[in-house]
């Protein structure tokens, strides 16, 4: 079955290099939250005592037109877990959530198993590389084994900790492997990581390490992803891109920071960014279903 379900989805790669441009899902935390997640909870633990509920957010994404969809999983190695007690439940909860979204997916759209950075510094020596390796191979195996297509790498900001989440997802499973980056417009004008990174030096080192696929996710709204896009295409015209943006930059309405980019408003700036290069394109903080579903449109739409 496993083989055959492949077969029908192909992969993402592939349909990327083909020249089709694909919807990825919105953001997962602001779901959840409106589905009743408190501050107290572990998100990621949800994918197993609410299974449910994860199942059906990810499915909203699905009927709002994304062809894939990542799994509840962003804070899920042991390392993260380790701050609600959870660690020893890392395989489980990964595998858990692959599942949610496997289902919602069913065979014909994609699963894609979101690995997020796990707030340990390798240049404060606050973790070794062997101990951040063991936990994405971890993270990467039970993804895989719940039925994920790929993995996500995302909101990276040190080199290093993404080449080994890279490296741990290639030599111990066959996921095709995404590694996006956050970044941040400097008072020059253009774009670094939080630990001084260029968009061509990240994408240079992910692809260096094994990445499939390249990109950018959070940090920004549609409206500054092209700028980013545009100098990793420069650096690898033939790497697929993927864009998880924002619905646009945060602002604070009565002590709440809240996302106002609206549906149409994300629509509009999306031709610019697969312009620029993009050739998967999807929402971070802040993005609906409806975000989705008007992205969706606006790519139908290119052209006409």
């Amino acid at each position: 079955m496993k083989v055959r379900c492949q077969m029908i989805r192909g992969k993402i790669t592939d349909a990327v290099k083909s020249g089709r441009i694909l919807v990825s899902d919105g953001a997962w935390g602001t779901m959840l939250q409106n589905k009743g997640l408190t501050t107290a909870e572990c998100p990621d633990e949800w994918s197993v005592s609410h299974f449910d509920i994860v199942t059906e957010i990810a499915k909203d994404y699905l009927d709002a037109g994304a062809d894939m969809v990542e799994t509840n999983s962003f804070g899920a190695t042991a390392i993260k877990l380790e701050h609600y007690g959870l660690s020893d439940r890392a395989a489980e909860i990964n595998e858990w959530a692959a599942r949610a979204s496997r289902q919602a997916a069913g065979d014909d759209r994609w699963v894609i198993g979101s690995v997020g950075p796990t707030g340990k510094m390798l240049l404060m020596e606050e973790i070794t590389e062997e101990e951040l390796y063991e936990a994405f191979k971890t993270q990467a195996v039970a993804l895989q084994a719940g039925g994920a297509d790929a993995v996500c790498i995302e909101t990276m900001s040190d080199i290093e900790e993404a080449v080994i989440a890279i490296q741990a997802a290639k030599e111990n499973t066959d996921l095709e492997i995404i590694c996006t980056f956050t970044f941040d417009r400097t008072v020059r004008g253009d774009y670094r990581t939080m630990m001084g990174v260029s968009p061509t030096a990240a994408a240079a080192a992910a692809v260096q390490a094994g990445a499939d696929m390249i990109g950018t996710n959070c940090g920004n709204g549609m409206e500054r992803m092209k700028d980013i896009v545009a100098e990793m295409r420069k650096a690898f015209p033939e790497v697929p891109i993927l864009v998880h943006a924002n619905a646009g930059l945060p602002v604070n309405e009565d002590g709440k920071v809240v996302f106002p980019q609206t549906p149409e408003e994300m629509a509009a700036l999306t031709p610019d960014v697969i312009r620029a290069g993009a050739g998967i394109v999807g929402g971070c903080c802040g993005t609906t279903p409806e975000h989705i579903n008007a992205i969706k449109y606006a790519i139908m739409n290119i052209g006409r």
